[in-house]
């Protein structure tokens, strides 16, 4: 099936922010199309999700958008999406990768995977609210870079977030296991 070229094309709309990202995180760990040597990827990768996953970051909402976090704080994990801007625009036209960098897992289309450098580099992140004061909140568990615009904040909710028997590939299953090691 192809899509009508008066579909798509011309078709365009703006993201603006709702927040930013307060982190200790200031540079990517890496990146899809770096020089940097897989093994070193996968290790860096490896030290700043373990790091990241106790870490409590902020995530600073806009204090004119007055209301729009009433409640949130009844939930324990929230979904964070952002926009990974130190991703360089002339980076977002790749269309496949090695997942983590890993040169020993078969190219993989941009979207099977979770790289930041896509077409359009909408990130987002499930993270533990830690607490909530006025327009700030603190979360565990963002990988987002400091400085990163925040483009929406939305519940976890289980009964749409996560699907019964879901499934992946065992590359994926082979990476997430790679990650939790010690």
């Amino acid at each position: 099936m192809t899509i009508p070229d008066n579909d798509i094309n011309g078709l365009e709309f703006i993201l603006r922010p709702v927040g930013v990202v307060k982190s200790k995180i200031t540079e990517p760990t890496f990146l899809p199309f770096g020089d940097q040597d897989a093994e070193e990827r996968m290790k860096k990768a490896k030290a700043r999700h373990q790091r990241t996953q106790k870490m409590v970051s902020a995530v600073v909402i806009d204090p004119n958008l007055d209301g729009i976090l009433t409640g949130i704080e009844d939930f324990s994990h929230i979904l964070v999406l952002y926009w990974p801007h130190k991703i360089p625009e002339e980076e977002r036209n790749l269309r496949q990768v090695h997942p983590m960098g890993c040169k020993d897992i078969s190219l993989k289309g941009i979207f099977a995977t979770r790289s930041p450098a896509r077409p359009n580099p909408v990130l987002i992140s499930v993270v533990r609210l830690v607490g909530r004061k006025e327009n700030v909140l603190r979360v565990q568990g963002l990988e987002a870079l400091d400085g990163s615009p925040v483009i929406d904040i939305k519940p976890f909710t289980g009964l749409y977030d996560a699907p019964e028997n879901a499934s992946f590939p065992q590359w994926l299953e082979k990476l997430h296991a790679e990650m939790a090691a010690d």
